[in-house]
């Protein structure tokens, strides 16, 4: 295989590191645009295939389906690990898919021109209503904003910079869109059968297991 050109090697390094954003680098998502096929071709040799989505702006790498036990491929090690999720991970990822669907089904028209933009407070509340009565708010907030900082970590929120240099204000975080890619239309519409699963969990009821992972 040819040696790649350097703009395709500088797509290849930036996508094998993280996901790349539309609204990120205008000029570099046009290029990917233009060397997609390129960009496939090169990845399938690491096992790779490129997930691009160009309405929602996002493009990122994921692992090829393992074959079936029974083909006589041999099977290749993972460049992207699977990482199971905890349950508070889960939970927020599913109340923030929710959130993000709603907010697209009334037009995403504010004045974030079409983002979700939610602030730690309604983050928080978004998961309260479904963590036992009695917990100790202290304690409850910070757990909440531990998971919020790992959902940070994932890539599925964006924190923002305070607004008119206002450290003192309260953080606001962007809900990323690639979250759809993860949490798709099938399992949002299980949605409230999968709550009830959290719900009974909290309560002390074994769930059906979902086996939520992040890859």
């Amino acid at each position: 295989m040819v040696a790649p050109s350097s703009d395709l090697s500088v797509l290849l390094i930036n996508l094998l590191k993280s996901v790349h954003y539309r609204d990120a680098d205008e000029r570099q998502w046009a290029s990917l645009l233009n060397l997609q096929a390129r960009v496939r071709d090169y990845v399938a040799v690491l096992n790779l295939e490129l997930v691009l989505d160009e309405a929602e702006g996002y493009a990122f790498l994921k692992s090829r389906p393992e074959a079936a036990e029974d083909e006589a491929a041999p099977r290749l090690p993972r460049l992207v690990a699977r990482r199971p999720l905890s349950f508070a991970v889960s939970l927020l990822l599913a109340l923030l898919r929710k959130k993000l669907a709603e907010f697209d089904a009334g037009g995403g028209q504010d004045a974030h021109a079409g983002r979700l933009v939610l602030a730690l407070d309604d983050i928080v509340e978004l998961v309260r209503v479904f963590l036992p009565d009695g917990s100790n708010e202290t304690k409850l907030i910070d757990q909440i904003e531990s998971t919020i900082n790992k959902v940070t970590e994932l890539g599925f929120l964006q924190k923002l910079k305070p607004a008119g240099g206002d450290a003192a204000g309260q953080a606001h975080f962007e809900v990323r869109r690639i979250l759809k890619a993860f949490v798709d239309a099938q399992w949002l519409a299980e949605f409230d059968a999968r709550l009830a699963n959290y719900q009974s969990e909290l309560a002390g009821v074994t769930p059906t297991q979902e086996g939520a992972q992040h890859a």
